[in-house]
């Protein structure tokens, strides 16, 4: 069975639908690369070497970091890491995995990216590995997130972290401007909110919010929004609706308020330009990935215990949190396996858990994918001020029914066909164009829709 029901019962999931129409290989790779060159076809592992190619958040920079001392140490097994920005390893992983090139044993892959990958031949089934290990404790992974590495009843990735969307606010600004964040807030009090907190200290800005193009940038909130506020990508019936009133007032409200009350150069900033902001004190709030409260609560963080955590804002809605999660997937032409699997089971387990919280703070672990996480005394006392929020939000997350409308696919930030990750990216650069003031909404998103029929025309 798939791993997600639309409304009105099973069918045959819309990505089998998709790759059997894009064929495997190339043809794939064309929509999953956004277009980029061949990797080649050699691989340059060799001995007892593993390859891991890997995005550059925090947490997975730390990882590599402990890598040498800790698992090479204990297994004899080194680890040569290639990590790169979001919108770069997504291009190189789509690249390798797609040609079976072998270069990296393991990548650091997405819930988008799995059916896909699994679809296509171009991972290794995790399940016979599990089951051989029951140290690891699958059934621990939280379910939301477990069930989104699935496809068609086998695991084909490990998460490293979870995640879902939250709004942080520096608690000591808003008691010093006498302002009061809702616990529920709505998209509305945040933007009335972010005008009142703009310049509360020399050079703090109101708001951050992504701006950098991408579509797992600056499309990933806005998404969030537009589903809120009534938009949606395509109807049910694959009309593309990005012209449609809702998702253009939501897009218009987003675009004003990071123009009026968000960061200098924020069509260049995505969520490492704003996590640097909210840690240098240049911003009074951020709508992010819930996993970035991790590196705010970090020893040594200059904001540490200075911030409050609250769901993402909403309109229409009762949630709009997204559901997201790095992860570890074995490629399938991997010469090395077992290998492989040693350094996944590590990577995503509750003794690094424990590792990365006596080395780097435990307000700091990759969470969000374990129930048992939640349940240590030293994440609690380190992360209490956003773990419930957090746990939460992963949990309420709905990938199949987001909005106010029913969905063609699933995704909550995303929409979950192959087309997206080049339809995404090109309304993305429409949309950070706008932020920059290059051109207005309603040409950015009358461009968008012309996109977007065109692969609405695939579906019909």
């Amino acid at each position: 069975m798939p791993h997600w029901r639309r409304r009105g019962g099973p069918r045959r999931p819309l990505r089998t639908r998709t790759l059997t129409r894009l064929g495997t290989g190339t043809a794939a790779l064309a929509l999953l690369a956004s277009g980029c060159a061949g990797a080649g076809g050699t691989s340059f592992g060799g001995g007892d070497a593993l390859h891991v190619l890997m995005v550059n958040n925090p947490q997975m920079v730390q990882l590599q970091k402990l890598t040498a001392r800790h698992f090479t140490e204990e297994t004899g097994i080194k680890v040569y890491f290639t990590v790169l920005p979001e919108n770069d390893v997504r291009d190189k992983i789509g690249q390798d995995f797609s040609n079976q090139a072998g270069q990296y044993d393991v990548a650091t892959i997405s819930n988008f990216e799995v059916p896909f990958f699994a679809e296509n031949g171009w991972l290794h089934a995790l399940d016979p590995y599990t089951a051989k290990d029951p140290g690891f404790d699958q059934d621990d992974v939280l379910e939301p997130v477990r069930e989104s590495l699935t496809y068609e009843g086998a695991v084909y990735a490990q998460p490293f972290y979870g995640e879902s969307s939250f709004l942080m606010y520096r608690k000591d600004v808003f008691d010093a401007k006498g302002l009061t964040m809702p616990e529920r807030p709505t998209w509305t009090q945040v933007a009335d909110l972010a005008a009142k907190a703009d310049g509360a200290e020399k050079g703090m800005k109101g708001i951050c919010l992504r701006g950098l193009p991408g579509w797992g940038e600056v499309i990933a909130p806005l998404t969030t929004v537009v589903n809120t506020m009534g938009g949606t990508w395509f109807t049910e019936d694959w009309q593309a609706r990005l012209d449609s009133p809702e998702f253009t007032r939501a897009t218009e409200f987003y675009v004003d308020l990071v123009r009026e009350h968000g960061q200098a150069g924020a069509a260049q900033s995505g969520y490492a330009e704003c996590l640097n902001n909210m840690t240098q004190g240049k911003t009074a709030m951020w709508y992010d990935a819930t996993a970035g409260a991790g590196s705010l609560e970090a020893p040594g963080s200059p904001v540490k215990g200075k911030i409050g955590y609250v769901p993402a804002p909403v309109e229409r809605t009762d949630g709009s949190g997204w559901l997201y999660t790095w992860a570890w997937g074995m490629q399938k032409a991997s010469r090395k396996p077992d290998d492989a699997w040693k350094f996944i089971s590590w990577a995503s387990s509750k003794e690094y858990e424990r590792l990365a919280g006596e080395e780097a703070g435990w307000a700091n672990v990759p969470a969000g994918k374990r129930s048992s996480t939640y349940q240590r005394p030293e994440y609690r006392a380190a992360a209490g001020a956003f773990a419930d929020v957090t746990e939460q939000a992963i949990a309420s997350a709905d990938p199949v029914d987001p909005g106010v409308q029913p969905r063609p696919a699933p995704g909550i930030q995303f929409v979950g066909i192959p087309e997206f990750t080049d339809l995404g990216t090109r309304v993305s650069q429409q949309i950070s164009a706008a932020i920059a003031g290059r051109t207005s909404v309603s040409a950015a998103l009358a461009a968008s829709q012309k996109l977007a029929e065109k692969v609405a025309e695939e579906y019909r």
